[in-house]
């Protein structure tokens, strides 16, 4: 059977995608582009915003389209929290977010009998995490492994927590035979990823920390690099940074979640910190690390945010520095919430996320300048515009004159930045033979 994938959302519908792939191959069948004719069209979905559920639902429809006869399957978030919406669609298979095995055992028996299949369970009720093979790219560069599941926060603007169900960890000794497994294959780098990995443990026998993981992950990693997912920025302690810092493969890039620098804005979103706590995190990550790079989200216009509050938000990204952020201006999430608070208008909203995205480029730069003279080792993957590009332990985009570096981590020296992108030189004769 030929089946074609499309993939809507976060880091972790990359990861089950992946899995998913992965199986369907030693299942015997083949993985063909989602843009040509398929057997079977899966479509992985995302309800994050109103935004995703539109263009999870153009997916779904141009899958119908370009193949009329063939099996249409949904699975993801917009079928587990709006079951009814995707019954509208003409589709042959609607699953969830649990149980990606169960969903492709359904696939065959749908493409086989022909028959319309509906597996839907209560997210809330889950307590048990599916782990499913870790895996990336097939240059075998950068793997990603989920170590957790779902999440408990209920921000007022967030329906995640109903779409993945409560809090549920990858074992530590599971986590360490994936690392193993992935090592022997040649991968270079590793990112711990899940839908809330601070979380990582409290569901587990003696409640360990995430910062005891990531010392299993690190040790079994080898040479191999290793890379955390999104934190909650109340996971960095003296403890934590203490522990980590030791660690020599572990990049010093961080991504705290941030959402608004105000602490009434906050307060609304029902996030669990406020900026004293936060910019403590901001500064315990500098002590502990050289230059670390920290970076964020911000959501922009959120209901009730006046222009005193968004103000106050200026000011306090200034004051952490961040290496880079992604900024949005809010978009309403049905059935939070957030949704039935006072809105603002969207050309306010637009002006904000406009604001403080050249704040953010401020910062970049800043800090993007602040790395000439440095000496990174940076993993080389890909060719671009004469030049072969990699990514330095901080993530920051590097690139040297070279042929076929491909997988190689390499001492470069920072010169310079040309457009947004570091420009480096190997040092000594490292471009010349091997690691």
């Amino acid at each position: 059977m030929n089946v074609a994938i499309y993939t809507l959302g976060c880091k972790v519908n990359q990861y089950e995608t992946a899995a998913m792939e992965r199986e369907l191959s030693a299942r015997g069948h083949a993985l063909v582009p989602f843009e040509g004719p398929a057997d079977a069209y899966v479509i992985n979905t995302c309800t994050v915003t109103a935004v995703s559920d539109k263009k999870s639902r153009q997916m779904i429809r141009r899958a119908r389209k370009q193949s009329p006869g063939a099996v249409v399957a949904v699975c993801g978030c917009y079928p587990q929290t709006h079951p009814e919406d995707v019954k509208g669609l003409d589709v042959d298979l609607i699953a969830g977010t649990g149980d990606r095995m169960r969903f492709l055992d359904l696939l065959e028996h749908a493409a086989h009998e022909k028959e319309p299949v509906i597996d839907l369970d209560e997210a809330l009720r889950r307590r048990t995490f599916e782990v499913l093979p870790a895996g990336g790219l097939s240059a075998r560069t950068r793997a990603m492994l989920k170590v957790e599941d779902g999440c408990v926060n209920f921000c007022s603007y967030c329906i995640i927590p109903y779409a993945r169900g409560p809090v549920r960890s990858l074992p530590p000794e599971a986590a360490v035979r994936e690392v193993r497994r992935l090592r022997e294959e040649g991968y270079r780098e590793l990112v711990l990823t899940g839908i809330e990995i601070s979380s990582w443990g409290r569901d587990l026998p003696g409640k360990p920390e995430l910062a005891s993981l990531v010392e299993a992950v690190c040790r079994e990693a080898g040479d191999m690099r290793v890379r955390l997912g999104s934190l909650e920025p109340r996971t960095i302690t003296e403890d934590f940074c203490r522990r980590t810092a030791a660690l020599p493969n572990l990049c010093p890039h961080f991504h705290l979640s941030l959402q608004s620098g105000c602490d009434a804005t906050l307060a609304r979103m029902n996030r669990k910190y406020d900026t004293r706590r936060y910019k403590e995190s901001v500064d315990l990550l500098n002590g502990a690390f050289h230059r670390p790079a920290v970076t964020t989200d911000l959501i922009a216009g959120f209901p009730g945010e006046t222009e005193e509050e968004f103000a106050a938000t200026l000011e306090f990204i200034r004051s952490c520095g961040f290496a880079e952020m992604h900024i949005f201006p809010y978009s309403i999430r049905p059935g939070t919430p957030a949704a039935e608070m006072e809105q603002t208008p969207k050309a306010v909203k637009e002006s904000r996320a406009a604001r403080a995205a050249a704040v953010a480029e401020e910062m970049h730069q800043a800090y993007l300048k602040g790395c000439v003279g440095q000496v990174y080792d940076v993993l080389y993957e890909q060719p671009a515009d004469g030049l072969y590009q990699g990514h330095a332990p901080n993530y920051m985009l590097t690139a040297v004159p070279g042929a076929d570096l491909h997988n190689r981590t390499l001492p470069t020296r920072i010169v310079g930045v040309e457009n947004g992108v570091l420009r480096g030189e190997l040092v000594g004769d490292s471009g010349k033979g091997g690691e």
